[in-house]
């Protein structure tokens, strides 16, 4: 029998169960969820909301990366021509929308800011270009004087390539961090701000590679081939690759901790994110001389491994936010069905059709974000973090639940 932070005490198998990547954290701080008294005076949150202590340099770091991007693309513009550049660029959105498409579905549970993620593709898409332009020659030159050899076709993709594309996107995921550290709760959140950086390096990249191919070759037949491979056979290249940077500074973030471990969970993420581009971009040089062969055998099964591994944390996801509500439950704040609507997939979608069904939908879609965030913010507090003042941002957003269940219910009321 295991001791739990509330008093009760669970079978250590049941708990083993519950348990995914943020499980070692758990244990470690033990606080029971604040009791819910009868009398509490609740307060409308918007009436009195939160301090945002980075709202102000959010913002600017998001027109500054916006004016990067607008630099970057009419540099573009200017060197590819104007119709050369706007069929590239159609081009390019292809790929990118799947990319999208696909971070979206992993992070559907716990959706992360729209600003923050804007913030990420602009300096995937601007920023992290720049950096890589700026360093590039200059690591080519370090790199040939430190290996002898000024072989371009190892120097250039396999070699250069990784290590300064990845540390420039990895630059962005670090400004997160420290940014957006109260929406950065584990692996799935570092391989959605990741992922979002990558694939904005990716689409200027796809921009830049889409109009090499018409100046060099003079015909479509060239564009469509880099296309295929580029746009279709591994639009998530380079979000696999820095993904795995982002997962190591979420898995770091997950267990606390301060300067010192976070830029260590840098260092280290960069390294398998290196790895994994330098695989990629010579495994046709030094493993395969055919591509298709190199796909198939190699690119595929990491794709399925990537995929895999995912799922496997979105289901960690839905773990932690049973087992934290279920703590509150607990204290009074929430039902157990409340708790298996708001930590079930199931639930969810039953309770938003019920709820479109008395005009209520918008409330309860605030009410399941509302139920996460509760759900992380314990979290954050059962594994020590002290980057904030949770124990606030905890009652602000029981109160918030609160208020929002009590609008569901008028408007249900209403609808009879």
């Amino acid at each position: 029998m295991d001791h739990h932070p509330d008093g009760h005490h669970r079978p250590r198998q049941q708990r083993q169960q519950l348990q995914g990547w943020w499980g070692e954290t758990t244990v470690r701080h033990h606080r029971p969820a604040p009791a819910r008294t009868a009398g509490h005076p609740f307060q409308p949150v918007w009436n009195q909301p939160p301090p945002r202590r980075h709202g102000v340099l959010n913002v600017l770091l998001v027109i500054v990366a916006a004016l990067v991007v607008a630099g970057v693309l009419l540099l573009l513009s200017l060197s590819l021509g104007p119709s050369a550049f706007l069929l590239c660029g159609i081009l390019a959105l292809v790929p990118l929308g799947i990319c999208l498409l696909g971070l979206r579905w992993i992070d559907r549970w716990d959706p992360e800011p729209r600003g923050a993620l804007l913030f990420a593709f602009l300096w995937g898409a601007g920023t992290s270009v720049v950096v890589t332009l700026l360093l590039g020659t200059y690591v080519v030159e370090l790199l040939v004087s430190a290996l002898g050899t000024s072989s371009p076709e190892v120097i250039g993709p396999v070699l250069q390539a990784p290590l300064v594309e990845e540390f420039a996107k990895g630059l962005g995921v670090l400004i997160l961090v420290y940014t957006r550290r109260s929406h950065f709760d584990g692996p799935v959140d570092g391989i959605v701000y990741a992922g979002t950086v990558a694939a904005g390096f990716a689409f200027t990249e796809n921009i830049l590679y889409f109009g090499s191919a018409v100046a060099e070759s003079g015909n479509a037949g060239a564009l469509v081939g880099v296309f295929i491979l580029r746009g279709l056979f591994s639009p998530f290249a380079h979000v696999m690759f820095t993904s795995l940077l982002g997962f190591v500074l979420g898995f770091a973030l997950s267990r606390g901790g301060g300067n010192a471990r976070i830029l260590g969970a840098f260092v280290l993420g960069l390294l398998p994110a290196i790895a994994g581009h330098m695989l990629w971009n010579g495994g046709t040089l030094v493993l395969f001389n055919d591509f298709f062969l190199f796909y198939l055998v190699v690119q595929v099964p990491l794709f399925v491994a990537a995929v895999i591994s995912v799922v496997l944390l979105r289901r960690s996801e839905r773990r932690l936010t049973e087992a934290r509500l279920g703590d509150y439950a607990r204290a009074g704040w929430f039902t157990p069905e409340e708790v298996r609507m708001l930590a079930t997939r199931p639930g969810r979608s039953q309770a938003l059709a019920w709820a479109q069904s008395v005009g209520a939908e918008r409330d309860m879609r605030a009410f399941i974000r509302t139920g996460s965030r509760i759900a992380y913010t314990r979290q954050r507090m059962l594994g020590g973090r002290r980057d904030a003042d949770y124990a606030a941002e905890e009652r602000r957003l029981l109160d918030d639940a609160t208020q929002r269940r009590a609008r569901i219910f008028q408007l249900a009321s209403a609808a009879r």
